[in-house]
């Protein structure tokens, strides 16, 4: 069966969202195919509103849970409460070459329910690196490319978060920010005082704090601060497609929405030059369907992205669509998360806070910045945040004494983590296995990717610099953990994999132009991390989005123009 649009938009998770909003805007009738099933904002958060009581095993990840999902239990918000935005394990197999966590959410709104929700724009150092430092390609763009879309998609977004005037960290679009504790107050002070190059601030988030009428026309209201996000959040405080993004685009009149459909590959045309549709499987019947439209969109997310483009096959492109230069899959890079660090506090007995704050306290990336200065490339953004131990902390005593102390807050606790930059290096690949496929005829996704000595470097130098800083603020029982070593996080469970059809200005090196789209299939636009070029140290969600909302105006200019 045939169905013909204007435009197809393959996933719909963040980026994908802000395609379909940003194409339906402008007046094109906009197809979204999604393999997983619908989710409804409200309707479809069974768990939204539940206390941990109310879950048969106290909200817990079972043995059970963790037997049947090796992979998929291993991110930090799987749990009795959210199991059901996730994919389990067995149903979705890939190839892991090297040990690879690929973390999926399959349904409407994929992983944007399931984020963290920080978003930091880039700077210049960030997208003048690889050339500055003699890795991967040149940006096609720099930051003034992407500033007017970053002030527009966080406007319409929400951000959360203050104006720092910091080079290396651009401001935001803000709303109110977060505020810190008592302790992180005193903490910043001491590595303010210390070390004056490493400025400490509240992190910007996606939560609205203060509606603006852009938000309350979506039907979102203030954040409650439950930080119970990853159910899905009924008061539509934090941004995801399901809140936002879709609505938004459903209003128009121009939406469709095609879900439990697996798209196998993209069409295209010899004669005509171009991408003509996607063929597509329906998960249960496994029919099949083409899908024509004049602009195709691809935000199946960083690695299903890369497996649809392979898959796409024809005898221009034996490799690949776009693949002339054998590059794609290739170039894989993510963000080293494997450093943490815990200690404990003295004092402030008397303080408290309100709530649970949907975010942490953040300090931009002070390696590597200006000037090459260790042995290691680039750098690392440090996250921490403090609190008091609760009811569940051991106590001493017992009878009516243990009970008592059950009433207290326990001692503040400080924890630290890492988010650096990975190098990305044609080593670190994903391919398609020749002879294994899934249950849609799709082959399956080998990974091949891993840390390297630079990621080690990295790690060491953040577990010194943040034990040095820690103690300067008067911690005690300072304890430094190598996730990694202790076989917890591999590479792909920070969900922040990037790359594999990156942006470049040189065909021969890159797969994508400035624009998003294929060198050589030009009706073609990927927005999602598969088209990073570097992973920078910030968090790139919000980087995805200005990137799609940017090549989605294009494209509806393009079109308009008669160029495509």
């Amino acid at each position: 069966m045939e169905y013909t649009f204007d435009a197809i938009v393959i996933g719909s998770g963040i980026s994908g969202g802000w395609a379909a909003k940003e194409l339906c805007e402008r007046g094109l009738k906009t197809l979204v195919i999604e393999r997983g099933r619908m989710v409804k904002h409200v309707r479809d958060y069974p768990t939204a509103m539940l206390d941990p009581w109310d879950f048969q095993h106290g909200n817990t990840k079972t043995c059970t849970m963790i037997e049947e999902n090796p992979t998929i239990s291993k991110h930090y918000a799987f749990d009795e409460s959210t199991k059901h935005f996730y994919i389990q394990d067995a149903l979705h197999p890939y190839i892991q070459e090297k040990p690879f966590d690929w973390i999926r959410g399959y349904q409407v709104g994929g992983k944007s329910l399931l984020w963290a929700r920080q978003t930091q724009r880039w700077s210049d150092y960030e997208f003048e690196a690889p050339k500055r430092d003699g890795f991967a390609v040149d940006w096609p763009i720099r930051y003034n490319d992407l500033a007017p879309w970053y002030s527009h998609v966080e406007k319409f977004v929400g951000i959360s978060g203050n104006r720092d005037g910091l080079p290396n960290l651009p401001d935001s679009e803000v709303l109110p920010a977060f505020e810190m504790n008592a302790v992180e107050k005193y903490i910043k002070s001491k590595i303010n005082r210390h070390f004056p190059d490493r400025p400490v601030i509240m992190g910007r988030c996606a939560h609205v704090t203060a509606p603006q009428t852009v938000h309350t026309e979506q039907g979102r209201t203030k954040c409650m601060a439950r930080s119970l996000c990853q159910r899905g959040c009924p008061f539509g405080a934090y941004f995801s497609s399901n809140a936002s993004t879709l609505p938004w685009a459903e209003k128009t009149g121009n939406l469709t929405i095609k879900t439990d459909t697996v798209v196998h590959s993209i069409l295209y045309d010899e004669k005509a030059g171009k991408a003509v549709g996607v063929k597509a499987i329906e998960s249960d019947t496994k029919r099949e369907h083409l899908y024509k439209a004049r602009i195709i969109f691809v935000n199946g997310a960083t690695l299903n992205s890369n497996l649809i483009l392979l898959n796409s096959k024809s005898s221009k492109f034996p490799n690949g669509l776009g693949n002339l230069n054998g590059l794609m899959g290739t170039h894989i890079a993510f963000h080293n998360y494997r450093g943490r660090i815990t200690a404990s506090i003295d004092g402030f007995e008397d303080q408290y806070y309100f709530g649970r704050r949907p975010t942490q306290v953040f300090m931009p990336s002070f390696r590597n910045v200006y000037k090459q200065e260790t042995d290691f490339l680039r750098g690392y953004m440090v996250a921490f945040s403090a609190s008091r131990e609760g009811w569940s902390k051991r106590a001493d005593g017992i009878g009516s004494t243990f009970k008592e102390a059950l009433t207290e807050a326990g001692k503040w606790v400080v924890s630290m983590m890492m988010q650096g930059e990975t190098v990305p290096i044609k080593e670190n690949h994903v391919r398609l296995s020749n002879d294994k496929s899934d249950q849609w005829g799709v082959p399956l996704l080998i990974t091949s990717i891993a840390y390297t000595e630079n990621d080690d470097k990295q790690l060491l130098d953040f577990f010194q610099e943040g034990v040095k800083m820690l103690e300067t603020a008067g911690c005690q029982d300072i304890v430094t953990v190598d996730q990694h070593a202790i076989g917890y996080r591999n590479p792909g469970l920070e969900v922040h994999d990037m790359g594999g059809v990156r942006m470049g200005n040189d065909p021969d090196t890159s797969l994508l132009n400035k624009w998003n789209q294929l060198h050589h299939c030009k009706n073609v636009f990927v927005t999602d991390g598969a088209c990073m070029t570097s992973t920078g140290n910030q968090n790139p969600s919000l980087t995805f989005m200005a990137l799609t909302a940017r090549a989605a105006n294009y494209a509806v200019d393009e079109i308009k123009r008669g160029n495509l």
